[in-house]
């Protein structure tokens, strides 16, 4: 599971993305997993881990919250027409 962010801020040359995903890990436990940068540009990873799935979802969805207040609208995936 992953969700793509985007900040689209007037005055900076590209907008800023977060990625947040969460996966199990080989011993049971599970990864939140942040990418953040500039599109185009240069990113961060930072991981965080937690014993079980609803702490890691737990996480995630407060990250979520926190990014929207900060102006960041979650991107839907787009499909291509066939």
């Amino acid at each position: 599971m992953h969700i793509l962010l985007q900040q689209i801020a007037p005055g900076l040359p590209a907008p800023r993305f977060v990625r947040l995903a969460l996966r199990e890990d080989l011993f049971g436990g599970w990864e939140l997993i942040r990418e953040s940068g500039q599109l185009g540009g240069k990113s961060q990873v930072r991981r965080e881990l937690f014993l079980s799935q609803a702490e890691a979802r737990e996480a995630l969805e407060t990250a979520c919250a926190a990014l929207a207040r900060r102006g960041f609208v979650a991107q839907t995936p787009q499909l291509d027409a066939a």
